[in-house]
């Protein structure tokens, strides 16, 4: 309807898209295709299969090119110029553009067949056709949290996992009868709503309705008789888990799918900032807690979305960086190696992806696929406003094997990561095939009778300023506390490691992600987390790591972890780094080792 009222119209169409483009093209004599610019590896490899079908076209015209396009936040003109610290970006003083009127569009008076809006039993088929669609007995590994299965308790782990499918079978096809009726019910009750459910905190719909909700959630602090806005004022009291945190909880998917742009989003609160204040934007912050929301989130997007941007461009660095969106945010990564075993390393707190800078390529050439990710808070990845756990981090890697990988792997992780890896394996063992733990977080607990379960935790006071007394500290003397985590070998803690955890110390968010040091809960145990993988565990200790007792820590797995195998290094925290030809060495015999044995189904 928005499109027809601006002279316009939507064609809808179901297929692959290298396959649907090229003949449209075909069918009006296109010279252009105009596609947004995405930053998601998938998203941007679609478009190149696009592109290379198009070359092949032969029209009585030039070659149709395809033509990107954005709604630029900031009027840059090279990205190459863009400064690697946040803080010298903030100095440019650029400022945000305006978002534009909506343009009258020229008619189609060519004869074309426009599609119809689908059914649901329309997409459906489509979707069950997808040759590409993975098996429900692996997509439905996502679909049980940790929390549940900690809940279900040890000996009800495996259960879960093998009936998760029937359950989610069943509730399918309930919903399916329901569809219409509770949709038709629904309906009704959400006529004025702008969420998608009567439960969910997910704003949606056309513009009009999320820019009506983005109304009221910025005048939170004002009276209204309105049912629409007391309504977001409600969800938006449910959604705070921490300062701020709302606003994305319920605009994030209307900004991801584009119905309002981050730029609109920013104009409104300052419009709105302006009026509470006569006209005038106060040096000294917002002046309501819902504008600093909405303009911080949106800035921070913004950014996260200009370096994600920028490594797809110009790709500089020692490895080719893809990007994955997982629940919204956008997460680096990369991959090294066409066959074989599938291996995923996972990096320790503050770390990144390229921590692995000499492990990818050595291990890959062993003939292993190795896929490095910077997780969620950490480097390069976003570090959005939200509360950050040890549990949140291992789904981040469950969804990760599902979702990229498409395959159980053998985990690799380091200090903090190593302790996700455990989680993931011992929770969802059906995406691992085996675990490599490099001085390992936790604690390994003898004749532990319950597996204690964490509450949803909320930021404290003392977290807060915790958090910012240990970035004091970090921005001063990171170099000496990296260098002290190398203890045979300092010279692999050189300025670049270093200026990499400084420049991500500048970045937006991570005040957030420091709090949780403050938060964290290791309390499950290790033996726990791997007593599903006895004889499948690989312990790697550097044993002069200054941050555990390594003597004791592999006295307690020897004891209480039947199966593991346990190297000892001559080394400090970070292994892999300080000694990465040893450190692949085992982790290729180990890998090989496995591959060669027969698996029990």
């Amino acid at each position: 309807m928005s499109l027809k009222n601006q002279g316009s119209d939507l064609m809808i169409r179901f297929g692959v898209a290298e396959n649907i483009i090229p003949e449209l093209v075909s069918q009006v004599n296109a010279v252009e295709v105009f596609v947004e610019e995405e930053v998601e590896y998938t998203l941007r490899k679609m478009i190149d299969f696009v592109d290379q079908s198009l070359s092949t076209l032969t029209l009585s015209q030039k070659r149709p090119q395809i033509a990107l396009w954005q709604t630029p936040f900031y009027d840059i003109k090279s990205l190459k110029e863009l400064p690697t610290l946040y803080s010298d970006f903030e100095k440019l003083k650029l400022s945000p553009t305006s978002p534009l009127e909506c343009p009258g569009l020229p008619r189609c008076d060519i004869e074309l067949d426009w599609g119809s809006v689908p059914t649901f039993d329309d997409v459906k088929r489509y979707m069950n056709e997808n040759p590409w669609k993975p098996s429900k007995s692996w997509s439905s590994i996502k679909a049980v949290s940790a929390k549940n299965i900690l809940k279900k308790g040890r000996f009800g782990r495996v259960e879960m996992e093998n009936d998760m499918i029937e359950v989610l079978e069943d509730s399918v096809e309930r919903n399916q009868v329901n569809l219409g009726s509770e949709w038709r019910a629904q309906r009704k009750r959400l006529e004025n709503s702008a969420f998608l459910s009567k439960k969910g905190n997910v704003v949606g719909g056309r513009t009009s309705v999320v820019l009506n909700a983005l109304s009221a959630y910025l005048r939170y602090l004002e009276g209204t008789s309105k049912d629409e806005w007391q309504e977001v004022h409600e969800k938006l009291r449910n959604a705070e888990s921490r300062s701020g945190a709302s606003f994305r909880a319920l605009f994030g998917s209307a900004l991801f799918l584009g119905i309002i742009s981050r730029r609109r989003v920013y104009y409104e609160a300052i419009k709105y900032e302006r009026e509470r204040n006569a006209g005038f934007l106060s040096p000294f912050g917002y002046s309501a807690a819902t504008i600093a929301a909405a303009a911080d989130t949106v800035c921070s997007m913004e950014w996260y979305w200009l370096m994600a941007l920028k490594s797809q461009r110009n790709n500089e660095g020692r490895y080719s960086v893809r990007i994955w969106r997982w629940n919204g945010y956008l997460i680096q990564y990369t991959v090294v190696g066409r066959e074989g075993p599938a291996i995923v390393l996972v990096h320790g707190f503050g770390a990144f992806l390229e921590h692995y800078r000499d492990n990818v390529y050595d291990i890959s050439e062993a003939g292993n696929r190795v896929w490095a990710i910077t997780l969620l808070g950490f480097g390069k990845s976003e570090k959005p406003n939200i509360v950050y756990t040890e549990l949140m981090w291992a789904e981040l890697l469950r969804d990760f094997i599902v979702d990229v990988v498409g395959e159980p792997a053998h985990l690799v992780g380091n200090s903090i990561g190593a302790y996700f890896v455990a989680i993931v394996a011992g929770l969802w063992p059906a995406v691992v095939k085996s675990v490599v733990l490099i001085n390992t977080a936790g604690s390994v607990v003898p004749g532990y009778s319950s597996v204690p379960i964490t509450e949803e935790r909320r930021p404290s006071g003392a977290a807060w300023l915790g958090s910012r007394l240990l970035l004091f500290y970090l921005k001063l003397r990171v170099g000496n506390i990296v260098k002290n985590c190398y203890s045979t070998n300092t010279g692999r803690a050189d300025d670049w490691l270093i200026d990499e955890m400084l420049r991500a110390s500048h970045d937006p968010g991570v005040l957030v992600v420091l709090e949780s040091i403050f938060n964290f809960n290791l309390s499950i145990p290790l033996n726990y987390l791997l007593e599903p993988f006895e004889g499948k565990v690989l312990i790697i200790q550097g044993m002069k790591d200054p941050l555990s007792k390594s003597e004791y820590m592999l006295s307690m797995f020897k004891e209480h972890c039947n199966g593991v195998i346990i190297k000892e290094l001559d080394a400090g925290h970070c292994p892999h780094d300080e000694r990465p030809e040893e450190v692949n060495s085992f982790i290729h015999e180990w890998v090989e080792t496995y591959e060669r044995k027969p698996q029990l189904c």
